[in-house]
């Protein structure tokens, strides 16, 4: 799916700011393409965007309308119905990563289809992929992986991204989640895509490229989490990737939701990725750490990543707190 920027992101009547996790996201990493953010009546969440009317919105040149925030309860209230149906009159597209599909609810379908406008539901992939074929292609590829689901995998791959166009690298980041699509604009759920397509998938969505050209794939799950490793593993094989990055967060004490299971040393999990991943590119290798420090105090964070840093023999970074150049140091 190619969704059509900029946006104007709703934030609805979200009870918190982690209920608009979503629309922070797409501001964190991608202001540019926002013209202001919509927030309802009862709205506890701000992205720190401009408050805009839908009409504004249009005039400032959106095209498309983000549900950037969890609905409450998994309902798409009347409330939000209506306002929905005020940005497809005006000319925009809507775009979601609700559990919930936009385009199930009748009004809505009917107007963007009387209007000729488009709904993008992007946790429900629309379109067909083929099986992989584990065929070397041309480009470089960079994925991350995790000790555990959620801990940073996606924003290490932007830090990436936006270190290496820094540099006057070639580099693309190739979302694989719902939040990754949104600020990317285009991209695929893999973990909505049928088994045996995930690796089929990741090949389309990262495909050969110009051989100074990186794709930096949107990690998901981990290899060690009993619920998700099977789409971990259809990444490590789609991706073929030539460098990972391990991401980690230091102060859980088992994987998450998972209480019975702890989490893996850094060394075993690295290890595990490299078998796996060797299987479609055995010259894959790590290049570096990124550790999410965010429940460290400044002097802890920087003691761990020094400490991570001597014991792996390679760079150790929070990719908010400290950046990402030290890993990009060591792909050349």
């Amino acid at each position: 799916m190619k969704i059509s920027k900029p946006y104007l992101l709703f934030l609805g009547d979200a009870a918190d700011q982690l209920a608009a996790k979503t629309a922070q996201g797409v501001k964190d990493w991608r202001e540019e393409d926002c013209v202001g953010q919509l927030r309802m009546d009862g709205c506890n969440a701000d992205t720190g965007l401009d408050d805009v009317t839908i009409e504004e919105a249009r005039k400032a040149g959106a095209k498309t309308l983000v549900a950037g925030v969890a609905n409450r309860g998994g309902i798409i209230s009347q409330a939000w119905i209506a306002v929905l149906l005020e940005a497809l009159e005006a000319g925009l597209d809507l775009a979601a990563g609700l559990h919930n599909r936009l385009a199930d609810i009748p009004e809505l379908k009917e107007t963007a289809d009387r209007l000729g406008r488009s709904i993008f539901d992007v946790r429900h992939p629309s379109g067909t992929y083929p099986v992989a074929s584990g065929e070397k292609r041309e480009g470089k590829r960079l994925l991350p992986v995790g000790t555990d689901c959620s801990c940073g995998k996606m924003y290490t791959a932007l830090a990436m991204e936006r270190e290496m166009q820094k540099q006057g690298m070639k580099a693309t980041f190739r979302a694989t989640g719902q939040t990754g699509i949104l600020i990317a604009g285009e991209g695929v759920s893999v973990d909505a895509v049928v088994a045996d397509f995930i690796s089929g998938t990741v090949e389309v969505i990262a495909p050969a490229n110009d051989p100074d050209h990186w794709d930096i794939v949107e990690g998901q799950g981990s290899l060690y989490h009993a619920s998700y490793a099977g789409v971990s593993t259809g990444l490590l094989h789609g991706a073929q990737p030539d460098v990972l990055v391990l991401c980690h967060e230091p102060t859980r004490t088992h994987m998450r939701g998972l209480p019975h299971y702890p989490l893996p040393e850094l060394e075993e999990c690295m290890e595990a990725n490299l078998k796996v991943a060797s299987l479609t590119n055995p010259e894959v290798r790590f290049a570096g750490v990124a550790i999410d420090t965010s429940r460290l105090d400044e002097d802890k964070a920087l003691g761990y990543l020094e400490e991570t840093q001597k014991r792996l023999g390679l760079p150790a970074v929070d990719p908010v707190r400290t950046g990402a150049a030290a890993i990009i140091n060591e792909l050349a």
